[in-house]
């Protein structure tokens, strides 16, 4: 496995925390079907990626056999954040046979479902190439499993928007109705938070001039047309960073990349999952 990860990993108490939620509901009181195999009997796998994919979640595929057995051999053949052919065979295992059928099917769903997100993030990473503009993931993760996602998203070529409610302020209609306007519920986030980034939701030209005055750090254009994108573009001349959100897919995002915009967030990256195509097989050593 080559040395170092590309890419900044989460706090490894987090990982493990992951790792403990998914053997608690997979591994119980114990693994039934893994007590027809003999105490000590040893074997080999090898990992095979069945489609072509960006691969994400090496570290919690490797913790999961190492939770249950510290001596397992793991020898990657990737990283983090590279591309394989359908048909590679991405990893090698050698162990203890009870701790690597018992940590499988767990290790198997961490690295399927983080792949899923960093293939999908690749292309459309892919498809504003050339723009400049930067593609974000939201909030619209599967629950206690946000930093782990956030993370393949790294790994497909994306950045991430705010990890939380807790990072960075996204004023939107809600907050704006509740404040008074879009002047106050600025004013108020500046006093109370002045050094996260503060961004507000836009709905049309009018209120993106008045946010531009405000003096907000990003400006979200919300289910803008690509006219309306390339107007805003125009108005804020470079004054404010704009985002485009709402109504992004693969095939309208290279559109929207070309109004000249910075960011573009794409719920799509971590809530519609379809994990990667993935098969460990076992044999037994003497």
């Amino acid at each position: 496995m080559p040395d170092a990860l590309p890419l900044d990993l989460p706090d490894t108490r987090l990982i493990d925390a992951d790792i403990e939620r998914a053997f608690a509901e997979d591994l119980g009181k114990g693994d039934a079907t893994a007590d027809l195999l003999p105490p000590d009997a040893r074997a080999e796998a090898a990992l095979t990626c069945r489609e072509d994919a960006v691969i994400a979640g090496i570290p919690w595929f490797d913790a999961c056999f190492r939770k249950l057995d510290p001596q397992v051999s793991i020898e990657w053949q990737v990283r983090d954040g590279e591309r394989v052919t359908a048909g590679s065979v991405i990893c090698r295992l050698r162990g203890r046979a009870r701790a690597l059928v018992s940590a499988e099917r767990s290790a198997l769903n961490f690295l399927q479902l983080l792949s899923g997100t960093a293939t999908i993030t690749a292309e459309y990473v892919a498809a504003v190439a050339g723009t400049g503009v930067r593609v974000l993931d939201t909030r619209k993760t599967v629950p206690g499993l946000r930093q782990a996602q956030k993370y393949a998203v790294r790994c497909g070529g994306g950045h991430n928007h705010r990890i939380g409610l807790f990072d960075a302020i996204l004023v939107k209609e809600n907050h704006i109705a509740a404040a008074g306007g879009i002047e106050p519920a600025v004013a108020e986030a500046r006093r109370l938070h002045p050094t996260l980034l503060l961004e507000i939701e836009a709905e049309t030209l009018d209120e993106l001039r008045r946010a531009i005055d405000a003096g907000v750090d990003r400006i979200m254009l919300d289910n803008f047309t690509p006219a309306m994108m390339a107007e805003a573009v125009a108005i804020a001349a470079g004054r404010v960073a704009l985002e485009i959100s709402g109504n992004v897919d693969l095939q309208t995002i290279g559109s929207y990349a070309r109004t000249g915009v910075d960011f573009i967030s794409v719920g799509a990256l971590t809530k519609h999952v379809r994990a990667v195509d993935l098969s460990l097989r076992l044999q037994l050593t003497d």
